[in-house]
């Protein structure tokens, strides 16, 4: 570091380093303001596009019906165009139409396409639990277990621990079932999911 024996050689020295640097400076300042500008902006522009988008949601989920074709189809191109969390729920809450309607192949690709959109852990467990279920209803067991193992995280151990019962019994592997509902009863379930995986134990004989 330089040392200015008197004031007028500091004085002398900003200014070569102003004259030098000057534009440097000043291009450096207006990209800094620029970017912040910038910044602000596509802030505000996300939570815009977020409160519409939630606005959109609320609208064609509310409006589904199972009897009305048209709101299934407004939901459909709404989870297909939204890459996002509102895409994902849009596919959830339409898996469940399919379902109540018996059409477990538009469900689970459903699902598919919600667990696409979101990079949530939680939602996506919920998404495969949902589709996990579904698979079972269709007898795809080997698929219903390869779904489940991709699962991750403690509070879903006894949901898990429950599908897979049920999964390994439609196997005919008595003792995987058990295995897994006594892994379920063992974890931290709440009450009612600990007596019902009971109770499947004990009908086992």
């Amino acid at each position: 570091m330089e040392v200015y024996s008197n004031d007028n050689e500091q004085v002398d020295a900003l200014r070569r380093f102003f004259a030098n640097n000057g534009k440097a400076l000043v291009v450096g300042v207006v990209l800094g303001v620029g970017a912040l500008v910038g910044w602000r902006y596509w802030g505000s522009h996300q939570d815009g596009n977020a409160k519409v988008t939630s606005a959109a949601y609320q609208q064609v989920t509310t409006a589904l019906d199972a009897s009305k074709p048209d709101t299934l189809a407004a939901a459909s191109k709404f989870a297909s165009e939204n890459n996002n969390t509102y895409g994902a729920l849009a596919s959830l809450d339409l898996a469940k139409k399919f379902v109540d309607k018996n059409e477990l192949d538009k469900a689970a690709a459903q699902l598919q396409t919600g667990l696409k959109a979101t990079q949530d852990a939680n939602l996506q467990a919920v998404l495969n639990l949902r589709l996990a279920r579904i698979q079972l209803q269709q007898k795809k067991t080997d698929d219903a277990l390869k779904t489940l193992d991709s699962v991750k995280g403690d509070g879903w151990v006894a949901i898990i621990a429950d599908i897979r019962g049920e999964a390994l019994l439609s196997k005919g592997d008595m003792q995987g079932a058990r295995d897994a509902w006594s892994k379920g009863i063992a974890s931290d379930a709440s009450p009612a999911l600990k007596e019902m995986m009971q109770m499947k134990m004990n009908n086992l004989g």
